[in-house]
């Protein structure tokens, strides 16, 4: 037991225990992945093609989304969907535009002469992984590459399955793909890194995919820049007795659906809600037409906790540091303000996470796996590096010079110390 929770030990108790841990439960990839990569940088499309065929079951000839055929895929989107779509694609962009507003250039002089500053520069090419899925995840393509184009990258690269639903082509071409691959799994991850014949090469990788495309993100990462490592998803909810069992049930349900690892729970000072809710969850999976996937994720990783009191449960959930965090009290603002570990939180009873999963603006790419406890989720600045200059004139020379030769001196790094003294006084140091 980490010291974390050790600390907690006697605050809470466990109304319902997960039966299996979503991390270790990740299947051992590690050398198949490596193969891949290997494999895929030696041999480009070649073995993009070969694995294509092995593991998605289709033979291609090329790789690439014409525009012909992307246009095609957007004219036959139900109209209604087109209209959701876009209607997320407004909200996301919105939402990117507002914290772009929020990263800004710096220039400052801190000292006479000594001008230090800032430059918010995005990244040229960005490779979005949309995945393929049980089901047809239409916000995936909106969530990776909207933010990307609002940052003003240069390409943004958009591959997803070759047997992904035709609607998630038309999703990444409204989005604003500008060029979208039939390439799935831990090949696409390895092609967007190394690049290949079809496939131009990206600075950083974003976008969630199962283990395998997780392991490929990981191993490339240093040749090209990640997001983050996703698992399985999350959802939690804090609750003191105010929260209501039926509802409680029904948002864990609802992310619990979508994969048979998804970790759901609640955390509460309340144990009659705990064993309300545990009794709510098993009614309602009776006719829940997703049942055959939610309650197996329920079974082996949902778990109910009861804490002592507030704090505990304040505590506890910064532990857990959930990847979607729900906030069920008599005074959902308060409580808010005391939780700091999570990936997205969502205050009061009418704050759904499938709201931010589809359509409100928020970016569902999240951290999962306590990573909450240092990171954050995809967002606009994901796309962005923040690049550091200086410059001086004579007066912030004459400010930071003498230190520098000093300090270089006492590092007896000499090299170090003329290139200091020379801007110092040039005419002394051709004389030395």
């Amino acid at each position: 037991m980490t010291s974390r929770l050790a600390a907690l030990n006697d605050r809470f108790i466990q109304i319902k225990k997960p039966t299996r841990d979503a991390v270790s439960d990740t299947a051992p990839v590690e050398k198949t992945v490596k193969d891949i990569i290997a494999n895929v940088r030696e041999r480009g499309d070649a073995a993009v093609r070969e694995y294509s065929a092995a593991f998605d079951k289709v033979e291609l000839e090329k790789f690439e989304v014409s525009e012909e055929e992307r246009l095609k895929a957007v004219a036959e989107l139900d109209p209604q969907t087109r209209e959701d779509t876009e209607f997320a694609i407004a909200n996301v962009r919105a939402f990117a535009e507002a914290q772009l507003k929020t990263i800004l250039p710096l220039e400052i002089e801190t000292l006479p002469g000594l001008h230090l500053g800032h430059r918010v520069i995005p990244i040229e090419v960005v490779g979005c992984y949309v995945p393929g899925g049980r089901y047809p995840l239409l916000s995936a393509p909106v969530m990776t590459i909207v933010p990307a184009k609002v940052a003003g990258c240069d390409q943004v690269i958009a591959c997803l399955p070759p047997n992904a639903h035709p609607a998630m082509i038309a999703g990444c071409h409204l989005s604003g793909a500008d060029r979208i691959f039939r390439v799935g799994g831990a090949q696409a991850i390895a092609a967007m890194a190394s690049g290949t014949e079809s496939i131009p090469a990206v600075d950083k990788i974003v976008g969630p995919g199962n283990a395998f495309v997780n392991e490929a993100k990981r191993q490339v990462f240093g040749q090209v820049g990640i997001d983050q490592l996703a698992g399985p998803s999350e959802i939690f909810i804090v609750a003191d007795e105010t929260g209501n069992a039926a509802m409680i049930a029904t948002d864990l349900l609802a992310q619990a659906e979508h994969d048979v690892r998804t970790r759901v729970g609640l955390i509460t000072t309340d144990r009659k809600l705990a064993e309300a809710t545990l009794v709510e969850v098993e009614r309602q999976l009776q006719d829940l037409s997703t049942a055959d996937v939610a309650s197996v994720a329920w079974k082996d990783y949902g778990e109910i906790t009861v804490c002592e009191d507030e704090a505990a449960m304040i505590a506890y959930s910064d532990y857990i540091a959930a990847e979607h965090l729900q906030v069920h009290t008599r005074d959902p603002q308060a409580t808010a303000k005391k939780l700091r570990n999570y990936g997205s939180l969502f205050i009061g009873e009418l704050a759904s996470v499938v709201y931010s999963d589809k359509c409100c603006g928020t970016n569902h790419t999240l951290p999962t796996m306590a990573a909450g406890r240092y990171t954050s989720g995809l967002w606009v600045g994901s796309y962005v590096k923040i690049c550091t200059h200086q410059w001086l004139d004579e007066r912030g020379v004459a400010a930071v010079a003498p230190a520098a030769v000093r300090q270089s001196a006492t590092e007896r790094l000499e090299g170090h110390r003329r290139a200091a003294a020379l801007r110092l006084s040039p005419r002394q140091f051709a004389a030395d």
